[in-house]
């Protein structure tokens, strides 16, 4: 039998080489672990979102309140978009007048939820009220308060400390409640009561002076107006504003003129009282507001200096009168009337049907022998007719034979 050498080497093994397919999806799988779980397109961190730092926290005081103002951060610390807005926190410390340098022991007061962070934005910028009872102001007059604030993306890490605002802080007089406003022709004149206490009852010392403050109002009829003395007492933030209040003016005394305003436009206006202790100084709240419309119901001043000319008859023409008086100086002035009587003490027929936007006059309609009374009124851009000038008589000549 012949010997044949056999192929069989055994049971085969599988390769010890990695598959391709199956190294790619293991480091698919580890890459993904190493930046966690989360859908296509959403950013994802290591760590929880810290947003940055705020660097521009300011503390004012507005009466009773202290309005802290800072620019809100839209980025991580490290330098990515936060996905929505971060919560606030407001943090308070009274430090006592003549108190030592130490450690400040700041307290969380306030805690602002992201969701509603828009609801305190103005220009940009978050706005914030803190009221103080005014017995507190009046028991840590001339202390220090002192304010820090935070801000969270996330509940594990909050972001680093702000700048530290302060300021000192003092009694301050009560609002002024009785602000009234009266139109004239050149001015909407403003006055009003000087406090005599703080708003914590305890006396106050006649004020320092007074800022006044003004804003245009919207027209339409749901804004409030009014075209007599004064406008009802509101509240300001329940007036929709055309024009932010801005600074009119500060006065020493309880009154003011403010002769920068339109007829026909409707202005609010509130007068702050302010208080000087020492070197500082501090306001009060806004008085309860005075709205006016101001209505140009104001006259111009008769012209003066009316001249009558008698020109005779001549073979082209017959014989007429000429009119000529000075020129208005009131600076709305719009035009005249000529009135014409054969009575003189009546003013008679009016002549012109428009306007005449020149100081002169011919009258072609006279009749010889007949005797005319001549007035001159001027009339403004609101439609206010001025009183009439003098009165100047003349006769017509009888025509020659």
């Amino acid at each position: 039998m012949e010997n044949r050498k056999s192929n069989y080497t055994g049971p085969r093994r599988r390769s010890s080489a990695p598959d391709p397919i199956f190294h790619f999806l293991f480091s698919i799988s580890c890459f993904c672990a190493l930046l966690g779980c989360a859908a296509p397109g959403e950013p994802t961190y290591r760590h929880p979102p810290v947003p940055e730092a705020i660097g521009d926290l300011a503390a004012r005081p507005v009466g009773d309140a202290v309005v802290l103002t800072f620019t809100l951060p839209r980025n991580t610390i490290e330098h990515r978009p936060l996905a929505e807005p971060p919560a606030v926190e407001i943090f308070r410390s009274m430090i006592p007048k003549g108190a030592g340098p130490g450690k400040l022991s700041m307290r969380l007061v306030y805690t602002i939820p992201g969701a509603l962070v828009d609801t305190y934005l103005s220009a940009g910028r978050f706005t914030f009220s803190d009221p103080l009872p005014p017995e507190e102001l009046a028991a840590s007059a001339g202390g220090q308060m002192v304010y820090m604030v935070r801000t969270r993306a996330a509940k594990r890490r909050a972001s680093a400390d702000s700048n530290v605002a302060a300021l000192r802080v003092y009694p301050v007089p009560e609002r002024i409640r009785d602000l009234r406003a009266t139109v004239t022709e050149n001015a909407i004149e403003l006055s009003w009561s000087p406090p005599t206490r703080t708003t914590a009852g305890t006396p106050l010392a006649p004020p320092a002076g007074y800022r006044i403050y003004r804003a245009e109002v919207e027209t339409g009829p749901a804004s409030a107006s009014q075209t007599g003395e004064s406008a009802a007492a509101q509240d300001v933030s329940k007036v929709k504003l055309k024009t932010p209040l801005e600074l009119l003016g500060p006065t020493a005394s309880a009154t003011l003129r403010d002769t920068q305003f339109e007829f026909g436009r409707t202005y609010l206006y509130v007068v702050r009282s302010v208080a000087q202790y020492e070197a500082d100084s501090v306001e009060s709240a806004d008085s309860l507001p005075a709205i006016v419309t101001p209505r140009d119901t104001f006259p111009p001043a008769a012209p003066k200096g009316l001249v009558v000319l008698v020109v005779p008859a001549t073979p082209q023409a017959p014989a007429h009168i000429e009119l000529s008086w000075e020129i208005s100086p009131e600076p709305d002035w719009a035009g005249y009337y000529v009135y014409r009587s054969e009575q003189p003490d009546t003013s008679g027929q009016r002549l012109n049907r428009e306007l005449l936007l020149a100081p002169a006059f011919r009258d072609m309609s006279v009749l010889p022998g007949r005797r005319y009374t001549y007035r001159v009124s001027a009339v403004d851009r609101a439609g206010n007719e001025s009183p009439l000038s003098s009165a100047v008589t003349v006769e017509v000549p009888l025509s020659e034979p």
